[in-house]
């Protein structure tokens, strides 16, 4: 049942000066929050990204957790339909309690269809509560509401509508915290990343706080930006918390990706190295100390290496110095096999040009 007073407000006036005053209107204790949008959005995918931003707004301010299975974030819909030019709008039908961004957009698509045929048969639209099934993808009548007492809305004499003066809601618009849209357009000029990563880094307030922090003790933005993006999420994945359940801290991954840095992992060894950091809460030194995971960089013990992979393979030295470079691959593969994965791939690389310059000689 939709509560009376929610548009007895508009009908007497009380002003608020002092922003200590509070009042509790919600039966259960728990206030609710009514936005109401213009009828200017044109398609279902337009509401989309509507409701995606104003949820996020509203979690980044901490007044709502957006579950929408749970009925924290709900949507409900007007639709209504008009020929090409004309000015006023047709006949609405509101579709109520939709949970999900995907179940708006699919029940105003089939609503919009569902009009259209109406009108184009001959028939008339008329004003209802319609609900969205998804099991069927379509939309069903649940009450009509012909005019406007069927809404049921009256003035309740005990509760008084509030006036906000304009000073105090400039002094609230002042002291808000950094929103979504303001955020991602720091992050592309502050830190020089694409707006591709800086939309996903600040998808949620903990993760755009986890990145920043990150930053400040690894000041490789690009780098932990995608490595955040890349296997951060997918060790994430299927966690309803997202970040906030990783047990990797943003000095724990700034600590991992400067060991990447100083050549002390590879690449591939690092990723090992995270998914138990992920699972065990540990740092990187323990985990690398522990299992002895740390890269092979030594030149001298490299050389060994090389120059054995490279004696044990003689056909496929002929066949490189005979011009087939891409065997280049099948001796690094090889000098990684010997060395369980920890040799360093760029000094490999380099011995390894060195060594197969000396025998085409």
């Amino acid at each position: 049942m939709e509560p009376c007073w929610e548009k007895a407000a508009t009908r007497q006036e009380i002003t608020i000066m002092s922003p200590e005053f509070s009042v509790d209107l919600n039966r259960t204790g728990v206030p609710l929050i009514e936005i109401v949008s213009e009828p200017e959005i044109r398609t279902p995918g337009e509401a989309g990204a509507y409701l995606r931003a104003l949820r996020s707004m509203l979690v980044y301010l901490q007044i709502c957790d957006g579950n929408m299975e749970e009925g924290s974030f709900r949507c409900d819909a007007n639709v209504s339909i008009r020929p090409k030019g004309s000015e006023p709008l047709g006949v609405k039908a509101e579709l109520k309690n939709m949970n999900s961004f995907r179940y708006v957009q699919k029940g105003l698509q089939y609503e919009i269809e569902r009009q259209q045929e109406v009108l184009e048969g001959g028939g008339r639209v008329i004003q209802e509560t319609r609900l969205f099934e998804p099991s069927t993808g379509k939309t069903a009548s649940m009450r009509s509401k012909e005019q406007a007492h069927d809404y049921r809305y009256f003035p309740d004499p005990d509760l008084l509508p509030l006036r906000v003066e304009p000073q105090l809601v400039e002094r609230i618009r002042s002291e808000l915290p950094e929103l979504p849209a303001e955020k991602k357009e720091r992050f592309i000029r502050e830190f020089g990343i694409p707006a591709y990563d800086a939309g996903v880094l600040t998808a949620t307030r903990e993760l755009a706080m986890y990145f920043e922090e990150t930053v400040k003790l690894f000041p490789n933005p690009k780098g932990v930006s995608n490595w955040i993006m890349t296997e951060s999420m997918r060790q994430l994945k299927g966690e309803d918390e997202g970040i906030a359940s990783c047990l990797v801290s943003p000095a724990q991954l700034a600590d991992l990706l400067k060991l990447i840095d100083n050549g002390t992992l590879s690449g591939k060894i690092a990723k090992t190295v995270f998914e138990d950091m992920c699972s065990t809460g540990r740092d990187a030194v323990s985990i690398i100390e522990e299992k002895g995971l740390v890269q092979v960089s030594d030149t001298d013990e490299l050389t060994g290496i090389i120059q054995k992979v490279l004696d044990d393979n003689p056909d496929e030295v002929g066949k490189f110095l005979g011009g087939k470079t891409k065997l280049m691959g099948f001796f690094v593969g090889q000098v990684m096999k010997a060395t369980k994965g920890k040799a360093n791939p760029s000094v490999v690389n380099q011995i390894l040009v060195e060594e197969l310059g000396k025998r085409g000689t």
